[in-house]
């Protein structure tokens, strides 16, 4: 490997220093890691719960009198607060060693034979310290074969919990949910084999995007020169033509070049991470991630803003589910009369382009003929919509009763259905077409920075106005002020167009 000549290189304590110094554009906040492993340990700890509870039910079955009931058994048993005492001793030790044995980390980082392996050492050593307190207190009142069974299912329910963890962070990765775009700086031969880790390793979370080459540095012949998509020059644009989340720097840059990375990551909400090896120093204490087999430390963590996001899903989720239940009735109506109105399919299924250029297929109830799509281009000169949007009054090929559903928007309620599957947002704005971002400009590719919504700023403030830019500009407001409370404004705000039948 290359070595950092003192001459060529300023010393990493002088960049750790000056990156130090850059403006900070946002408070860092809690990441999507951290929340996991929090809802992960609400789990474990519900885990716990429902073990002890069975764990009474069988241990002190046995020792029930006629007309005793458990709870008599379990107060006179040995005073309350020791009981909880021993109990919240095991749920301490549990969650300790849970995260020591690397339990509350990425679940796909390991085979799910290692991590079952865990999770039965962790769950016997925090039984066996339970045990341990136990007879430090000389406790000989508690059930030895309440704890027995509390260890037992709780081992058992643990270990079900991490086969559901997996099986959703499966799924999430399959529907690229989850995961990261990542660039590599240089083109060294540390640099080609992290994007052979990244390509070996997709189930990590990391989407591998393109090397980029640094000017003056030597690149490896090794390096595939289809995959060098640019110069660290062009790292801005880059960035948000491919929604950038890490960038990777895999080999030894001048100390103006990292600055700089950092400077534009900080702008674009990007993380940095470095291979130690070439900058030793530059970032202490931080600590280590593992690209493969590789380490890497963070010299510059984006703001996720995970919490929100957290809530904002879980809003989602609950609204989604209520809406679809008050509306079932509704629903069955309108399927009725989609399919004795026209000849066709009860929905219309069109593949959108969602958040990070992601592609799904999104569902609305059928409003047009069969063979609208083919009659758009005769149409083309009647568009009453300015750039790239088309929308025309009175369209032809609008059915009878899909007027009246545009009308009141009653054709979308299908997309609750991917408000539920994750891919859609109440909130956000509208899912383009492919065709559509074919023609984006690089400041438009922003509206796709996050889910895309049933509703949005547009839809409730400028849903008549014909002007494209007046459309996008709406939608990158929303991008950048977003906020749990901007949503609720925009809610209240679209049930009000929905009651007045003001759509298109």
């Amino acid at each position: 490997m290359a070595t950092i000549g003192l001459d060529t290189f300023p010393k990493q304590s002088l960049i750790s220093s000056k990156i130090n110094s850059l403006p900070v554009t946002g408070r860092r906040t809690a990441s999507h890691s951290n929340v996991t492993a929090a809802l992960m340990m609400v789990a474990d700890i519900g885990c716990v719960l429902i073990a002890l509870a069975l764990s009474l039910r069988f241990g002190l079955a046995s020792w029930l009198e006629p007309g005793e009931t458990l709870r008599h058994l379990v107060v006179s048993s040995a005073p309350l607060h020791w009981q909880l005492g021993y109990l919240a001793w095991f749920l301490l030790t549990l969650l300790l060693v849970a995260h020591h044995n690397g339990l509350y980390g990425s679940t796909l980082v390991t085979s799910m034979l290692n991590e079952q392996r865990r999770t039965v050492q962790s769950c016997l050593t925090a039984g066996s310290l339970l045990c341990g307190a136990m007879y430090m207190m000389h406790n000989v009142t508690i059930s030895r074969a309440v704890v027995i069974y509390l260890v037992c299912l709780t081992t058992c329910l643990l270990c079900i919990s991490r086969v559901w963890w997996r099986y959703v962070a499966v799924r999430r990765q399959a529907r690229g949910l989850d995961s990261r775009n990542v660039l590599v700086v240089g083109m060294s031969g540390m640099a080609l084999a992290l994007y052979r880790q990244i390509e070996r390793n997709r189930h990590s979370g990391r989407a591998f995007k393109g090397f980029l080459e640094v000017s003056g540095n030597h690149a490896s012949t090794q390096v595939p020169r289809e995959y060098v998509i640019g110069s660290v020059e062009q790292i801005r644009y880059l960035s948000k033509l491919h929604f950038v989340d890490e960038i990777i720097i895999a080999e030894c840059c001048s100390g103006s070049v990292v600055l700089n990375i950092v400077k534009i990551a900080r702008e674009c909400g990007i993380e940095v991470l470095v291979v130690p090896e070439f900058y030793d120093g530059i970032a202490p204490g931080a600590p280590v991630q593992y690209v493969g087999g590789f380490p890497v430390v963070s010299i510059h963590h984006r703001n996720e803003r995970a919490i929100a996001s957290f809530i904002k899903r879980i809003t989602d989720v609950v609204l989604s589910g209520v809406m679809l239940l008050l509306s079932l009735p509704l629903l069955l109506t309108i399927a009725a009369a989609v399919k004795l109105d026209s000849q066709g399919p009860l929905f219309y299924v069109s593949e959108r382009i969602g958040k990070k250029g992601r592609v799904f297929r999104c569902f609305k109830f059928r409003t047009m003929v069969i063979n609208a799509e083919q009659l758009k281009d005769s149409l083309a000169a009647q568009n009453e919509r300015s750039g790239i949007l088309f929308k025309i009054k009175n369209d032809p090929r609008i059915t009878r009763v899909g007027r009246v559903l545009r009308k009141y928007s009653l054709d979308e309620i299908p997309q609750i259905f991917n408000v539920l599957r994750g891919e859609m947002s109440l909130v956000g704005p509208r899912p383009p077409l492919a065709n559509e971002v074919q023609q984006y400009e690089l400041e438009h590719m922003r509206r796709l920075e996050v889910l895309p919504g049933l509703t949005g700023l547009w839809q409730v403030r400028a849903r008549q106005d014909p002007s494209f830019e007046r459309y996008v500009g709406l939608d990158l407001a929303y991008v950048e002020n977003w906020s749990i409370w901007l949503d609720f404004k925009i809610l209240i705000r679209t049930a009000k167009v929905v009651v007045c039948g003001t759509g298109s």
